[in-house]
């Protein structure tokens, strides 16, 4: 048995009434807006936060896509949860990326004893721009002097331990910041306080709140990196994270469906159970197809971090830029199938469904909002622009097999840009190629022929557009910002062609055609006709599963 498949054996148990997983307990927190205390003490107990520390400094920590998937098991029960809890990975990524071996080691052990931890990023002034931040770290001999407020910031309070950004170059620019390993513990009284929690929309238990510093010394150890690396430290710690963070999105959507599902089994309308109505079966069905396009990506993401290490900036960006709003747009339509029951608390399933759309609503926002990851893409394009089809790289057949081993995770590696592009999106021709001849052996349709050929010449047409573009910074207009949407769409498509072509026998060509169609109809919403009855296949299969 898998660590995934443990955890979610050992939360079906906790979600009995009267224990910390059950529906009416974690509906009774969101409306108290109380940190859920109990679940995570539970997940503390089930050992979840081994999995934040690599396997080379005593944890469990070796693959990337694992890790997503266990956050994914916990926020499909509750996105607060999830959040409170995983946040502690977060805030120790950039440990791994350029701390010492001392650091990594003392770090780890803090955390497999259960220390929570925070990633002071944010300022009240700033929000996502990280070279804006104000608050100061300055040299007195062998220690650091911290001055300034982080706000907001998740764990902030609870948290014993926090990386944070500060700047220690007045004139600050990309030299101009350093991370800092701060124990709340050690700084003298009077020199840190936290902010009240902020009252949230969504997640509402969660701790996020804020840190004041007012003469907070730290030892010059409790630098991590070398000097004037931090920001670089942050943006490749980034792209770790915002791959784990994805697997909230991936939760919320199977919390979404699993409530969804049931509630057209058991409703009748005008005599028949509400998941026989056409209309019905095709808005699921898209619905579910959304989520499944928004999973294949993120495992693209994930394994990727492994295989194709060098090029997580491209593929960390893509995946929370695009997972996030895939599954926020599901939600949306499963949103339409439960009518009203979609906003009121306390009726159906105790109102999850409208604690969990508040709560998604987050995940979009924080390490990096959606606008923030694809102008992260559009500084890439002249990158990107190249080489589509100029052949398979050695880790593409490892990021897009499932059950292919992959190597422990090395966050060493991590590159701020990949020199190599995108190999999922490269790879599109090769794969095309390989459906043409499947179809005229009978091994594929003609219509799925059809569809890829159809991605195909919008993909050639993509790549002319980013090349004539050039490069962008923080002038990238708004058309830079829809070609960067057009190419996640694209390695999402791609990324679940390639997983199809490598999947076992038989393979389940429908799925992929829905799929496909779904990034079509975004692509191009007046291209040719596409069978809109693939959507109503894939709900019924789903209906009779569930």
């Amino acid at each position: 048995m898998t660590a995934v498949d443990r955890l979610e054996a050992s939360l079906r148990d906790l979600e009995s009434p009267g224990r910390p997983f059950a529906a009416e307990a974690l509906a009774s927190l969101d409306a108290a807006e109380a940190f859920p205390e109990r679940a995570c003490r539970a997940l503390d107990g089930l050992g979840l936060h081994h999995h934040y520390v690599p396997a080379g400094y005593g944890g469990r920590l070796t693959d990337l896509a694992e890790l997503m998937s266990l956050v994914r098991v916990v926020a499909r029960r509750d996105l607060t949860v999830a959040v409170a809890h995983a946040k502690t990975f977060l805030g120790v990524a950039s440990v791994w990326v350029a701390g010492s071996d001392e650091q990594c080691a003392r770090v780890a052990g803090r955390v497999l004893a259960g220390a929570p931890v925070a990633w002071a990023l944010t300022e009240p002034a700033h929000g996502s721009d990280l070279l804006a931040g104000e608050v100061t770290a300055t040299g007195q001999g062998d220690s650091w002097r911290l001055d300034g407020t982080k706000w907001p910031i998740n764990n902030a309070t609870r948290g014993e331990l926090a990386c944070v950004l500060a700047r220690t170059s007045p004139a600050g620019g990309p030299r101009g910041f350093d991370v800092f390993l701060v124990d709340k513990r050690d700084l003298a009284p009077g020199s840190v306080r936290h902010l009240p929690k902020a009252k949230t929309h969504g997640i509402r238990g969660a701790d996020i709140s804020g840190i004041a510093f007012d003469g907070a010394v730290v030892p010059s150890a409790a630098r991590v990196g070398r000097h004037g690396a931090g920001l670089e430290t942050t943006l490749k710690a980034l792209q770790l994270t915002r791959t784990v963070c994805v697997g909230l999105s991936l939760g919320a959507g199977d919390h979404a469906s699993r409530l969804v599902l049931a509630f057209l089994r058991e409703r009748r309308v005008f005599g028949r159970v509400l998941g026989d109505l056409p209309r019905i079966r095709r808005l699921l069905g898209e619905a579910l197809t959304g989520l499944r396009l928004a999973e294949v990506t993120a495992l693209a993401c994930a394994r990727g971090a492994h295989a194709l290490t060098s090029e997580l900036s491209v593929g960390s960006a893509i995946a929370k830029a695009l997972v996030p709003s895939l599954v926020q747009r599901s939600i949306e339509r499963l949103a339409e199938l439960l009518g009203a029951r979609a906003l009121l608390t306390g009726t159906y399933a105790c109102g999850m469904f409208a604690k969990l759309e508040r709560d998604h609503r987050i995940v979009g926002l924080f390490d990096g909002s959606t606008a923030v990851n694809r102008h992260s893409l559009i500084t890439q394009f002249p990158r990107l622009a190249r080489g589509l089809g100029a052949g398979e790289t050695a880790g593409l057949d490892v990021a897009l097999t499932r059950s292919a081993p992959v190597a422990d995770l090395e966050p060493r590696r991590l590159s701020l840009f990949s020199a190599d592009g995108c190999s999922v999106v490269r790879g599109l021709p090769a794969a095309i190629d390989r459906v043409a001849v499947m179809a005229a052996e009978g091994e594929a349709t003609p219509a799925l022929l059809g569809l890829v050929q159809e991605l195909g010449k919008i993909a050639v047409d993509l790549h002319e557009a980013l090349a004539a573009c050039g490069p962008a910074g923080t002038g990238a207009a708004p058309s830079h910002f829809a070609l960067a949407e057009r190419y996640e769409l694209c390695f999402a498509a791609a990324a679940a062609l390639g997983m199809w072509l490598r999947d076992v026998p038989p393979r389940d060509e429908q799925s992929l055609r829905a799929c496909l169609a779904l990034v079509l109809d975004r692509l191009e919403p007046a291209g040719g006709a596409r069978d809109p009855r693939l959507f109503d296949n894939v709900a019924e299969a789903a209906l009779e599963r569930a």
